[in-house]
């Protein structure tokens, strides 16, 4: 079987809600990574089979098969196509995820993966103002209990007896973590500059520094009167894409390219709909057995920050060490833009390996209605 390697991967600076990204239309801030890459790579785009493109808003400015029409305003060739894919949360991993099948299966030779989402453009749950998108044999399984995200985190938090105190612990060293990063020039290799109106536009706008449990403490809940779940731990709404190059190392050297890493091992599993956001344990466990490695094995994990209890429940179940998790801080400090954060979590996950030397990364993903991705990918160069 052909293997996949990740040639480069690139992903734009995130704008928090209304901000300096806002005024982009999806399907142009699409395009500015798919560039990024081809300038990058030196590749002629004609050559691409596929771009695989996470989005999870399909609605407005998202619908109609954003990865087509973002390959469109790239300006590539028209006979490159394109496919727009939804796995909620997990959207863009999914689509790392299914070039790397599609190139191991011998069918495609490159493929172009990865995600947007413009969500001051296309809110949240705009695309469910009509109709019921559950259904109701799904919703009569579970007792008719409406499917929500942030109650769920809830669930989570008492589940595990996290207290609100150490989930705002958790949200602060996050935006530690990723001011430390910023500071360091840890992104710089791999974020795409974005000119707005004349202003270059290199760094994720949402990080609030200085944010400590003090602060936080002064927020209201969101979801429950005497909950724990309130704005600051939870990820920020925003904008933003991601783009990675796949292919075969034979046809990487044939191109004259040098493979960052290798698509090792790759996993999804669902999980109980109502807490909704525990995926991340059973996809773990599974990929960890596909891959005939070990917790200990994985040098760095990437677990999306949707809500500070989902990484402390993943860390607690499978005792990983936490000085391994999210290194770079997370989606609480700098955003979670729904359908690009897949492969924004790869490219970060990849830089971390690169300054460590690490073999072996882990990446997992929370993903409504239950589900969750987990990849793990082998560091080569």
């Amino acid at each position: 079987m052909p293997e996949a390697v990740i040639v480069d991967a690139v992903r734009t600076p995130l704008g928090k809600r209304n901000g300096s990204l806002a005024q982009i239309h999806a399907a142009d801030l699409s395009a500015h990574v798919l560039n990024a890459l081809v300038e990058r790579t030196g590749i002629d785009p004609g050559i691409i089979d596929d771009v695989m493109w996470g989005c999870v808003t399909q609605i407005g400015d998202q619908s109609s098969n954003i990865a087509r029409f973002a390959v469109l305003a790239a300006g590539w060739p028209e006979h490159v196509p394109g496919v727009t894919i939804n796995r909620a949360c997990g959207s863009s991993q999914q689509a790392v995820d299914s070039a790397a099948h599609a190139v191991m299966a011998g069918q495609y030779d490159i493929v172009v993966a990865g995600g947007v989402e413009t969500m001051s453009r296309v809110p949240l749950g705009s695309h469910r103002t009509t109709g019921q998108p559950y259904g109701p044999a799904a919703l009569a399984r579970y007792d008719n209990f409406e499917f929500n995200q942030g109650v769920g985190a809830e669930l989570i938090a008492e589940r595990y007896g996290l207290s609100r105190t150490r989930l705002d612990e958790f949200a602060s060293e996050s935006h530690a973590k990723a001011a430390a990063a910023i500071d360091a020039g840890v992104f710089d290799d791999h974020i795409v500059q974005i000119d707005v109106d004349g202003t270059k536009f290199t760094t994720d706008e949402g990080l609030r520094r200085g944010t400590s449990p003090e602060t936080l403490a002064k927020l209201e809940p969101s979801f429950k009167p005497d909950g724990v779940i309130h704005a600051g731990n939870s990820s920020q709404i925003s904008d933003g894409a991601s783009a990675l190059l796949i292919t075969t190392p034979e046809k990487a050297r044939e191109l004259g390219l040098t493979p960052i890493a290798r698509y090792h091992s790759g996993a999804v599993s669902g999980a109980d709909p109502i807490t909704m956001l525990l995926g991340p344990i059973p996809a773990t466990e599974k990929v960890l057995r596909r891959a005939g490695l070990a917790i200990g094995d994985i040098g760095a994990f990437e677990v999306n920050e949707a809500f500070a209890p989902v990484p402390l429940a993943w860390l607690a179940d499978t005792g990983a060490d936490p000085e391994r998790l999210n290194p770079l801080g997370g989606a609480i400090a700098v955003g979670h833009p729904l359908g690009g954060s897949g492969g924004i979590l790869m490219t970060r996950l990849i830089a971390q390996m690169r300054r460590k030397n690490l073999r072996y990364g882990l990446q997992t993903m929370c993903e409504g209605g239950g589900t969750a991705n987990a990849t793990i990918i082998e560091l080569l160069s």
